[in-house]
């Protein structure tokens, strides 16, 4: 057996292990306790709002994908009447391919969430530990099916077809179905959030997950479509990403499908089992605390990882060890990442506490403190995405002419070789939102939504944690991909007899205005997002002030009087659909104009803009959000005056601003990036044969 047939064996071991586990865990959530009917009635309503939703966005997407399918069938990876049809073939099989993958991955976390969020609510009748374990084990499930699509899909379309750049039309596919289910999901699950906070805990002064709300089936209903879905689609993305950006540069060093290809696929493989060895060890004691024990078991997944793959770089002739030094980095620097994400949005660090204590000044003081820590918390992030990439390309330099940018491709396949066990961090998130709802809306007790609220402080954190890591990720993702475009464009270039390109000089004139539009996307990007969820939650916040005037008894909460949820869930869901496809067009159109105008060059400078521009944007309304989020949960705790206070008030203000921060645009901008970078990249050709000015 030689290298190639060993690893592809080990890869299709690592799949099918995720695929029996994954399916073991859905049982084992499936068989525990669920007997509460109230529960479960609010339960299979969630589970229906969202199948919903996905169904609609989904319709919506395939039309989209069957669109941009014929575009790349005429189109790439050359003009039809000039090259290969079967290239083009390939291609657009590849692509849909992405797009189906991602979909199914995200399918299957909905009915998974959606299951476990009430039996995790009952189980926080028995304490934390049982809780807990339905929590993260539900999480789970999404994050193993979402690794093991993209290993399988991506092994299967090397092998079936032997060139990498094929794999960019497969990264592409599930790109834009990220970027439009994040953004749909996101716009969905704020304009619910938002409007529900600001009626319910503002106006009338009631608990979040109050029934009388008739914004709280929708809430819940966003959290599983925007950070269950929505999530998954995007680090399935990025992994994806990562691992065509590094197999398109490995077989242009090995001038074929060799060794460098093989470290690939080793060492995501092992990244895979290194999760889930992670998941089958998750544990938290009976008084324990849940954010210590999801942190602990991503840095034993990370030891794990760097332990295993040294191994494998010992045993297996022609790995380098400065490769995989370059993975180690990629990954140390992800958990640092995480780490210093910590430090900025968990309640029990002094940050946090800081924003809650100037929230008893007023709003204004809530949202300045806010954003200013925001933007301070981007610096380390920064500053580790740049440290790794600067190391990883030294490190690897002197293994010869084009390693240096394969060591930073690599760098990103070691942040993202965990992501198994990120997912099932950030779905845990989620899914102990709703069973803290669903323990308030059943009438649990007071006991049972401490334990709740316990476990949602510990998801608020750690969800900020994993999009911290999914944006460092991208950071490097799309660093490698500017490689991987390099490449491409100058293969191009090549055959019209034009000079190549070495790098981009930001004094060229193309350049610089490459990268003032790229720099500018992501702001604009992110404003439609956010316009979005403002205008639907206006139309929500109208029709919940609505049916408390009109509908007699629900203010009062009287025995048989029920709000009018769907009316809500059809809002948030229209309202997100509609929203949805101008915001990523927006962005695709944006890098086919310049490519068009100002040529590979200018796509280079516009690719260079939007990564720096669209990380810090990225960062500080990801951070910013978490750290408004659970802020307000400190002072609900009963500090700073604790409900109803003025500090609360201003507090909810705070976390209104900063739920479309952190759950619509800023997650949705590393997508944003991944997709240009990506369209850059498949359109290289296009752009080397026709252009204004380059």
């Amino acid at each position: 057996m030689d290298l190639m047939q060993l690893v592809y064996t080990i890869s299709f071991l690592a799949v099918v292990i995720a695929f029996a586990y994954a399916v073991y865990l859905h049982f084992w959530v499936k068989r525990q306790p669920a007997e509460n009917q109230k529960i479960l009635e609010v339960s299979g309503l969630i589970h229906a709002g969202a199948n919903t939703f996905m169904r609609k966005e989904y319709l919506i997407l395939a039309r989209f994908a069957g669109v941009a399918a014929v575009l790349i069938l005429v189109f790439l990876p050359a003009p039809i009447w000039n090259g290969n049809i079967a290239d083009n073939l390939s291609m657009v099989i590849a692509y849909l391919a992405g797009t189906v993958l991602s979909a199914i991955a995200g399918k299957m976390g909905i009915v998974v969430a959606t299951q476990a969020n009430s039996r995790a609510a009952e189980g926080a009748q028995k304490g934390l530990k049982p809780a807990f374990l339905i929590g993260f084990r539900g999480g789970a499930v999404m994050g193993l099916a979402v690794v093991g699509f993209c290993l399988l899909g991506v092994m299967a379309v090397l092998m079936i077809t032997g060139d990498a750049s094929i794999l960019l039309g497969f990264s592409f596919g599930a790109s834009s179905l990220a970027l439009f289910a994040k953004a749909g999901g996101g716009i969905f699950t704020k304009t619910a959030d938002v409007a529900a906070d600001l009626t319910g805990k503002v106006e009338l002064g009631i608990p979040e997950d109050d029934p009388r709300n008739p914004a709280v089936i929708a809430d819940n209903v966003g959290d599983n479509v925007g950070d269950v879905a929505g999530m998954g689609a995007d680090l399935f993305d990025s992994n994806v990403a990562a691992m065509a950006s590094a197999l398109v540069m490995a077989q242009a060093l090995d001038g074929g499908i060799g060794v460098n290809s093989a470290v690939v696929f080793c060492y995501a493989a092992i990244g895979l089992l290194a999760s889930i060895i992670g998941i089958a060890c998750a544990r938290v004691g009976k008084n324990g605390n849940p954010t210590q024990a999801l942190n602990s078991s991503t840095y034993s997944t990370t030891l794990l990882f760097i332990i295993l793959t040294g191994a494998a770089t010992w045993f297996l002739d022609g790995f380098e060890w400065r490769i995989w030094g370059a993975s180690a980095i990629g990954l140390v620097v992800g958990v640092v990442i995480g780490i210093t994400t910590d430090y900025f949005t968990d309640d029990s660090k002094p940050i946090v506490r800081k924003v809650a204590h100037a929230s008893q000044s007023g709003s204004a003081f809530t949202i300045l403190s806010g954003i200013s820590y925001g933007f301070i918390s981007a610096l380390p992030a920064m500053v580790g995405i740049a440290v790794s990439a600067l190391a990883a390309y030294k490190l690897c330099e002197p293994l010869g002419e084009g390693y240096a940018l394969f060591g930073i491709a690599m760098a990103a396949v070691g942040m993202l070789s965990i992501v198994g066990m990120i997912i099932s961090n950030d779905a845990y998130g989620p899914i102990v939102d709703n069973a803290r709802g669903l323990a308030e809306m059943g009438g649990l007790g007071e006991e049972t939504i401490r334990v709740a609220d316990e476990l949602d402080s510990a998801g608020n954190t750690v969800k900020a944690v994993t999009k911290g890591f999914s944006i460092g990720a991208a950071g490097l993702t799309v660093i490698s991909l500017l490689g991987a475009y390099m490449s491409e464009v100058n293969v191009s270039l090549a055959a019209l007899g034009k000079e190549l390109i070495t790098g981009f000089d930001i004094m060229d004139p193309t350049v610089f205005f490459g990268i003032l539009i790229g720099a500018a996307v992501p702001a604009v990007f992110s404003a439609m997002l956010m316009l979005g969820v403002d205008k639907n939650a206006q139309k929500m916040v109208a029709e919940i002030r609505r049916q408390f005037n009109e509908i007699v008894g629900l203010k009062e909460g009287k025995e048989g009087v029920k709000a009018d949820y769907d009316t809500c869930i059809n809002i948030a869901t229209e309202g997100a659909l509609h929203e949805l496809i101008p915001a990523g067009l927006l962005a695709i159109v944006a890098t086919v104009l310049v490519g068009f105008i100002g040529g590979p060059l200018a796509i280079g400078g516009f690719l260079l803009g939007n990564i720096v521009s669209g990380l810090l944007l990225a960062l500080f309304m990801s951070n910013a959000g978490g750290l408004w989020d659970n802020s307000k949960k400190y002072i609900e705790a009963g500090n700073e005056g604790g409900k109803g206070s003025r500090a609360h008030k201003a507090a909810v203000t705070g976390d209104t601003v900063g739920d479309p921060f952190k759950d619509t645009a800023g997650p949705s901008i590393n997508t944003q990036i991944t997709v240009v970078s990506l369209v850059s990249s498949l359109l290289a050709s296009l752009f080397a044969a026709v252009s204004l000015f380059g």
